[in-house]
């Protein structure tokens, strides 16, 4: 058994494929099955059961790949250690953002994290900031940015706050409060709105601050999409409550009023507070040098 036969069966058992599992690992699909069949051999153990249409992990595969992770990664662990130890960062970083990052901007801060080292591999993964937080606490991501109401602080990871912004009302340009210098939550009533999708921590932001001033608010429109949510807001259909910096980023045509009652929204850093990995460690590093919006 080597360690090439341990990732060959976690990627089988995460793609619930031999054909994906084999171009995730740049190898023939006859060559993958060989090395499987000849390690379920060694074992006396089947551990997936193949038909036309899907593999499954059989109970005997699903102990042993959970084994498996864990010898991956500290195999992983020992090879950027030891690269650590002569000055080199290596490996691959897995990094998470929510869609609506403004503090950062992510493109220019991976740029300059892989030209300082090129050795490293970034995986980006796009999700919002309850799932993010999880992958975090389970090992999955080493790093992810996060956006989340003032009073809801993540437990079980480490954090950094990048900023902190009052949420602001974006309007269709000739909504009749476009030209207000300011809003209240309580102007809002009675309006249309868009948002996030209902139990998404980017809608809990609003839920929370409107529920706090006793209005009532009719979401018409649910998207995952900021700039959906913003289109739809510039062709007249509704209003939202956005960070500023994601609508100044946005090509729509809306008009951004400040809201004197508005929720605060707080961008974190989040990271293993145990063990955080070197590559984690290096990028968190890159972040602290970033110029913060």
């Amino acid at each position: 058994m080597d360690l090439q036969q341990l990732r060959y069966a976690v990627e089988i058992a995460d793609a619930s494929s031999f054909t994906r599992a084999a171009e995730r690992c740049f190898v023939t699909q006859s060559a993958l099955s060989h090395r499987i069949a000849a390690l379920e051999s060694e074992l006396g153990q089947r551990l997936f059961t193949r038909t036309s249409r899907s593999v499954r992990v059989t109970e005997a595969g699903e102990a042993f790949v959970r084994r498996a992770r864990v010898a991956l990664a500290a195999a992983e662990g020992a090879r950027e250690d030891a690269a650590a130890a002569a000055g080199r960062v290596i490996g691959t970083l897995r990094l998470g953002v929510i869609p609506t990052v403004a503090a950062v901007d992510v493109p220019a801060v991976i740029s300059r994290f892989r030209a300082a080292h090129p050795s490293v591999r970034v995986e980006l993964t796009v999700g919002n900031s309850d799932s993010l937080i999880s992958s975090v606490r389970h090992g999955d991501l080493d790093v992810a940015l996060l956006g989340l109401r003032e009073e809801s602080v993540p437990s079980g990871v480490a954090l950094r706050t990048l900023s902190r912004e009052r949420l602001v009302a974006a309007l269709p340009p000739r909504h009749r409060l476009a030209r207000r210098k300011s809003v209240r939550l309580a102007d809002l009533a009675g309006e249309v709105f868009a948002d996030f999708p209902a139990g998404t921590s980017g809608r809990a932001q609003s839920d929370s601050a409107f529920a706090a001033v006793d209005v009532v608010r009719d979401v018409a429109f649910e998207a995952d999409s900021a700039e959906l949510i913003l289109g739809l807001v510039s062709a007249g259909l509704a209003m939202t409550l956005l960070a500023p910096g994601v609508v100044a980023r946005s090509q729509a045509a809306v008009e951004s009023v400040p809201v004197d009652d508005g929720p605060i929204r707080v961008e974190y850093a989040a990271w293993d507070e145990q063990a955080p990995r070197t590559v984690a460690r290096a990028f968190l590093g890159e972040l602290e040098t970033a110029d913060l919006d």
